[in-house]
C-alpha cells in the first residue's frame, strides 16, 4: 500500500523515466509482494554464468542468502523494469549479449536519474552480476574499483523474478525468440 500521495507521485514518477529511459514495462509494488527464497542460491553455486566467485556483486562475495532477503525486506516499495530483446533464433548468442548490454545500459541510466533527495534509502538491482568493468577486480583478489557504482542482481539477492514479474503484470517469458530482463529500484520515499 502507497503511505501517502507524495509516494504515488514518486513512484510514478520513477516508472515514468524507466519507460522513458527504454524500459519495455514497468511497475511499482509494495516490497510486500516480492517472493524470496533463499534456494535461488544453490542456482547461483552451479555456476552456470561463470561468474560465481568472480564478481564483488555474485555470490558468494555479494553477502549472506539470509542477510540480503532481510535487507530487501527494510524497503517499502520496488520499481520493477523490464527489457525484451528479440533474437533471431533460440542460439542467437549474440542477440542475447545485445540485449543484456540494452538492459545494463537501463539500470545505469536509472542509477543516475533517482534522485536521492526523495528517499530516505535505495537499492538498485539488476540482471546478472555488475559488468562496469570488463574483468571484475575479483577475478585477481583486488578490492572493488567503484563500490559506489557496483549493482547486484535480483536473483543474487534469492528474489524469485518469475513470481516478481507476475506481481507487477509483467510477463517473465515474452515469447519464442525473445530475451527478458529485470532490473528494480527499491526504495524508502521520505
Amino acid at each position: 500500500m502507497v503511505k501517502k500521495i507524495a509516494d504515488t507521485d514518486i513512484l510514478e514518477n520513477l516508472v515514468k523515466k524507466a519507460l522513458e529511459l527504454g524500459a519495455d514495462h514497468a511497475a511499482a509494488i509494495p516490497v510486500s509482494k516480492i517472493e524470496t527464497d533463499a534456494s535461488f542460491r544453490s542456482l547461483c553455486e552451479q555456476n552456470t554464468c561463470g561468474r560465481y566467485g568472480k564478481c564483488w556483486t555474485c555470490p558468494p562475495d555479494v553477502g549472506d542468502i539470509d542477510t540480503l532477503m532481510k535487507t530487501i525486506r527494510t524497503f517499502d516499495y520496488a520499481v520493477v523494469y523490464q527489457t525484451i530483446g528479440t533474437l533471431e533464433d533460440s542460439y542467437d548468442i549474440e542477440g542475447m549479449e545485445e540485449a543484456a548490454k540494452k538492459h545494463n545500459l537501463l539500470v545505469r541510466r536509472m542509477v543516475e536519474a533517482v534522485n536521492e533527495d526523495s528517499f530516505v534509502r535505495i537499492l538498485h538491482l539488476g540482471a546478472g552480476g555488475c559488468n562496469i568493468c570488463p574483468v571484475c577486480a575479483r577475478v585477481e583478489n583486488h578490492p572493488c574499483r567503484f563500490p559506489e557504482k557496483a549493482i547486484s542482481s535480483l536473483e543474487a539477492h534469492g528474489i524469485n523474478v518469475s513470481r516478481l514479474a507476475a506481481a507487477c503484470g509483467m510477463k517473465y517469458i515474452n515469447g519464442q525468440n525473445t530475451v527478458t530482463y529485470f532490473g528494480a529500484v527499491l526504495c524508502s520515499p521520505m
